[in-house]
């Protein structure tokens, strides 16, 4: 896969492909959280085990992240969606899953809803209730002023508060998600809070599976990494095999 990626704004989306087996027809699309980008270590431990198993993975830094063309202070969960909207229409004809982290995954949820090129769904440490997390992560912060945890370029916008407040809680949305779902979550999150999933399991439509990490924290360390890429894959090549 060579060709360019590009959001409805002309910007280039930087992605990593990699190929899997030669006759897969399905993909998986990964995405990352806020502060993030596609080269995060166990994104790369997620896609090689994909790939490593035949599934190919594609890793897609949003734009205004990563070397991704774009403003970080215009990224967010509703522009977010939409770069999520261009990589789709580049991959026309091919069986899509899609694996968010963090605000990526209240990435998926929020496309998964409006549009059914999304076959199957994983959450990783996923927001759920968007308008909590801004206020406990970023409400004392000054927008334009401080860094999103005092990160360089991370330049916390008012935009991305704005939109976090506005969608509130993607609560509703997970109720009308009806493709097969994963929910992946450690106990020992301290960024997203652990509920998060567990009122999106309750309220999400079978099937789906929920698996629970005794100890993990947001970005699966120390030491779940492998845990949660052998849950992943294992789980996507099952419902890969019943989309045939």
């Amino acid at each position: 896969m060579t060709e360019a990626i590009r959001n409805a704004q002309g910007e280039r989306l930087d992605y990593s492909y990699h190929p899997g087996a030669a006759d897969a027809t399905g993909i998986v699309v990964i995405g990352h959280g806020v502060t993030g980008h596609k080269d995060r270590p166990f994104l790369v431990a997620l896609a090689e085990g994909l790939a490593a198993a035949g599934i190919p993975a594609l890793r897609v830094s949003f734009a205004g992240n990563g070397d991704s063309e774009g403003l970080f202070t215009a990224s967010n969960i509703t522009k977010n969606s939409e770069d999520l909207r261009a990589v789709l229409d580049v991959l026309a004809g091919r069986t899509v899953a899609y694996a968010g982290h963090s605000m990526g995954g209240a990435v998926g949820v929020h496309r998964t809803v409006r549009d059914d090129r999304i076959r199957l769904l994983v959450s990783l440490s996923a927001i759920v209730h968007a308008r909590d997390f801004a206020e406990f992560m970023f409400g004392r912060l000054t927008p334009g002023r401080d860094r999103m945890w005092d990160k360089p370029g991370c330049l916390l916008s008012q935009a991305y508060l704005d939109d976090l407040r506005q969608i509130d809680t993607l609560i509703e949305d997970v109720a009308r998600v009806t493709v097969p779902w994963l929910f992946v979550h450690g106990t020992a999150d301290d960024i997203v809070p652990i509920q998060d999933t567990y009122d999106a399991f309750a309220r999400a439509h079978q099937p789906k599976e929920r698996f629970v990490m005794e100890g993990s924290d947001h970005v699966y360390e120390p030491g779940f990494t492998q845990v949660m890429v052998d849950k992943v894959v294992a789980w996507l090549a099952v419902e890969f095999s019943r989309l045939d």
